[in-house]
């Protein structure tokens, strides 16, 4: 690992004149920057911890949508008793989620941030419509989860923005489901992971699909899943993992058909 410098602003506008520096880095949880730097693939000569500055509330607004700080730890938005009864799809996609000791540390605004199409939660929030705040040196804007990825590892953060809040609007009679095929343990990197929203009212399903993908990508239905840039790699061939994702969107629209109970 090279050497680093390591500093710890206590205000929103200290952390991002800090990341002005083309080789700065900011640091959350450190779960995901930690292992690219110590694998080399990462070399910041800066980062810019996160910790101080108070970013950590969960909570539910007025207007019946969740908002929780970027620097909120994917365990207290696991165990939040808020979001297990307005959003439980949300609780049951974290009890897999990595592990319990990634989860006390990993932050929702890291893991949104990394970019990494095999992470759990930003197919989900793609399709319950969340959204992030985002500060920047030109101030504060507001941006889809769906808009937030490029492509593998990518996303359209720029230099010196920091991920604040992530939003997600109100279940309502929404039902959600995420579901996901690991090769390995239940807990271990997805082959495929599926997020889908039914409304019952219209009879209408909203579909994303993520880890055979290079981003979390939004299909108008399975037959439309022919179409999707999937590449073969060590989780099996572009068509066998096409076959994985028919499979599994028609399992996760069963399910979320399903009244709660």
């Amino acid at each position: 690992m090279t050497p680093f410098e390591l500093l710890q602003p206590r205000t929103l506008r200290e952390a991002i004149a800090l990341l002005g520096e083309a080789s700065a880095r900011p640091f959350s949880g450190g779960t995901a920057v930690m292992l690219m730097m110590k694998a080399g693939v990462l070399r910041p000569s800066r980062l810019v911890s996160l910790r101080n500055l108070s970013l950590e509330k969960i909570e539910v607004g007025s207007d019946g949508a969740l908002r929780v700080g970027a620097m909120a730890t994917l365990r207290a938005l696991e165990k939040s008793a808020a979001v297990r009864a307005g959003w439980p799809a949300i609780t049951r996609t974290l009890r897999t989620l990595s592990n319990v000791r990634v989860r006390n540390v990993a932050t929702i605004g890291g893991h949104l941030a990394h970019g990494d199409p095999h992470t759990d939660l930003p197919p989900l929030l793609c399709v319950l419509g969340a959204t992030v705040t985002v500060a920047g040196k030109d101030g504060e804007r507001r941006v889809p989860v769906e808009k937030l990825y490029a492509g593998y590892l990518e996303t359209t953060l720029r230099p010196g923005d920091l991920i604040t809040q992530v939003q997600i609007p109100p279940m309502g009679t929404r039902r959600a489901v995420y579901l996901k095929c690991t090769t390995r343990s239940a807990d271990d990197w997805p082959a495929v992971g599926v997020a889908v929203v039914f409304e019952p009212e219209k009879e209408e399903f909203s579909l994303v699909v993520s880890a055979a993908t290079d981003k979390p990508t939004r299909v108008a239905s399975v037959e439309a899943v022919d179409a999707l840039p999937i590449e073969s790699d060590l989780h099996g061939s572009a068509a066998y993992k096409k076959q994985l994702v028919r499979v599994y969107l028609k399992r996760a629209m069963d399910e979320a058909r399903k009244p709660a109970h």
